[in-house]
């Protein structure tokens, strides 16, 4: 056991204030001088560019901080469902968690998940009770729902012995009791010193042969991939020679130590049991895999990982913009990448089709989303299908993954969540007022009724609506959903889209793209008022006579187009339909460009279709 190590992680629904309060930690620690750029910064720990365009953690990242001779390692987990699986291999590390909760909107779904897997894992549990300043923080009734939440998921007396704190992170103030007062200075003081006295030291003898589970990897442009994880047992220097429990009989040598240092991973001599861990010299490692001694080569056990729930098909662009704005557009360039993906997201799926596609499969939509962002910015295009929910077999019964969500929304618009959630055969478990201007629904519904809820309802709301899922188990398939979208423009021409072709776009519905921008047949330049699909001609310019009058001379007013994002692109989807992916552009288009082509393959379709019956 070493003494001197805590190694804890900080899990919570999403923007209940994880990286805030991190960032205090780091700061009030002096992790840096003050001097430094970072002490101006906030959410420090995201530092990837969609992290901090999307404002959410969707990576796990290690950090240290030292506080009365004691080394703090501190994970910060994502808040999101569709990243449970970085949440899942990484409590792994940990002895003990900080369980973050918004004093307005309490727990929530992604609250009971990762609590419920802190406590089967038996860590031990701090609770800090945030956002105390807000206007509708309300934490003594959070208090109690915390309490209600233990008592339905403790498997034992000791786990309804937790520490209960106070904080406004964004102060960087922490309190061991909630204060009469929000006013005036404050600090993380209470914080660190229940991580000291509540957290376990990690478990471990370090006198017996080496073990360290790995839990995720880091990729250095010099020294290639690093396994990191907590060391099991034993002690590991540089040079020492190591095997994986899956391959004992090849040999390796690790060539560099390292531990978290503040946000740095720095090489070091030595590492021991406890200690959180990089090893390089180990090139084909896999996460959920054991480095150990040679003498004991034994596993330390497996991963699990929860199962996706959804699953697109990726191939590359048959557009006849393909290959004009990307640098990598082949099959097997798409189908490389991917797999490496798959080394370091235990939460995706990947087959590979007899059509040369992939299908890939995740947590969600934005698990998905982010996945396909990554590659474009990466220089890679591709074509994408509409997401499906994956179907499950058991005991001769198809049955679909059913979802509970969460919505707090302004009483306004109460009619709005009612109307939607109706349309989609959900079940309302739960609905209460939480304060005089906001009222919370709990619903129970298929994963398949959900896709392109949320942004729905964003728009619906005028963006106050707060909105999260989180998978709560199977049921048999329900009865097929209305279809909820109309129908699409389609451009009948390829050119360049020009305004007088547009307008007469326009006045049949909303519009997707630009004069001057690059269209061809058969791609979708917006959305009709009608539930018909209809055939638009945008690069229609104005007939030139020689005759002057009135009406002919007037300026054409364009509405500016909508913009979709690539999760709003996924959510718009019919499957009749592409979403084109590349580094400059996303473009919607049917999967049969010209029209004779889309009727030819309507009549097999049905003929298909009437020989089954």
């Amino acid at each position: 056991m070493n003494k001197n190590i805590r190694n804890i992680a900080v899990i919570a629904h999403v923007d209940h204030g994880k990286t805030t309060l991190v960032d205090a930690l780091l700061k009030q620690t002096h992790v840096f001088r003050e001097n430094q750029e970072e002490m101006n910064m906030s959410r420090i720990l995201d530092s990837n560019d969609l992290e901090r365009e999307k404002g959410i953690t969707i990576l796990a990242k290690n950090c240290s901080i030292n506080y009365k001779g004691v080394k703090i390692n501190i994970t910060d987990t994502p808040g999101h469902a569709d990243f449970s699986g970085e949440v899942e291999r990484t409590l792994n590390m940990s002895d003990g968690v900080l369980l973050i909760v918004d004093a307005q909107e309490g727990p929530m779904p992604q609250t009971r998940f990762v609590l419920k897997k802190a406590l089967e894992l038996d860590l031990k549990v701090i609770v800090v009770i945030n956002k105390i300043d807000k206007k509708y923080a309300r934490a003594d009734y959070v208090e109690k729902k915390i309490e209600e939440l233990f008592l339905e998921l403790a498997t034992n007396d000791n786990q309804l012995d937790y520490s209960l704190l106070f904080a406004i992170g964004r102060k960087g103030a922490v309190f061991s009791e909630k204060p009469e007062s929000i006013e005036g200075a404050g600090d993380v003081t209470p914080l660190l010193d229940a991580i000291i006295n509540v957290v376990p030291p990690p478990h471990g003898d370090k006198d017996k042969p080496f073990k360290m589970f790995v839990t995720s990897f880091h990729y250095d442009s010099h020294i290639g991939k690093i396994a990191i994880g907590k060391i099991d047992q034993g002690k590991i220097k540089k040079s020492d020679k190591i095997v994986t429990a899956s391959n004992p009989d090849k040999k390796f040598k690790a060539e560099k130590i390292m531990v978290p240092q503040g946000l740095e991973m720095t090489e070091v001599d030595e590492a021991v049991a406890g200690d959180i861990a990089g090893i390089a010299g180990i090139p084909n490692i896999t996460i959920g895999d054991t480095i150990t001694d040679p003498s004991e080569p034994s596993s330390l056990g497996t991963l699990s990982i929860g199962e996706p729930t959804l699953h697109i098909t990726i191939g590359p662009n048959t557009s006849p913009l393909s290959g004009q704005e990307a640098q990598y557009s082949t099959s097997r360039q798409l189908q490389q990448r991917l797999e490496r993906e798959l080394e370091s997201d235990l939460s995706l799926r990947m087959e590979v089709l007899q059509s040369g596609k992939m299908k890939v499969s995740g947590r969600g939509e934005l698990h998905l989303a982010i996945l396909l962002e990554t590659l474009r910015r990466e220089g890679y295009e591709m074509e994408v299908g509409k997401p499906e929910v994956i179907i499950k077999q058991v005991d001769g019964k198809k049955l679909e993954p059913v979802e509970e969500i969460n919505i707090i929304v302004p009483n306004d618009h109460i009619g709005v969540i009612s109307q939607e959630l109706g349309k989609r055969y959900a079940n309302l478990q739960k609905m209460n007022p939480i304060n005089a201007e906001e009222t919370e629904f709990i619903y129970q519904v298929p994963t398949r009724a959900i896709l392109g809820l949320k942004s729905l309802l964003l728009t619906q709301t005028k963006g106050t609506v707060l909105f999260s899922s989180q998978l709560s188990g199977y049921e048999p398939i329900g009865k097929s959903l209305p279809k909820l979208r109309k129908g699409v423009l389609i451009s009948s021409q390829t050119g360049e889209v020009l305004a007088y072709g547009l307008s007469g776009a326009q006045k049949r519905g909303i519009t997707f793209v630009n004069p001057t921008q690059k269209v061809y047949e058969g791609m979708i330049v917006g959305l009709n008022a009608k539930d018909d699909d209809i055939r638009v001609n945008v690069c229609k310019g104005k007939q030139l006579t020689n005759m002057r009058s009135k009406s002919s001379d007037g300026i054409i007013q364009l509405t500016p187009p909508t913009i979709l994002s690539i999760e709003q692109s996924l959510d718009f989807l019919e499957a009749d339909e592409l979403l084109e992916i590349t580094p400059q552009s996303l473009r919607l288009r049917k999967k049969y460009l010209t029209e004779i082509e889309s009727k030819r393959n309507k009549r097999l379709e049905s003929r298909i279709a009437q020989s089954q019956q």
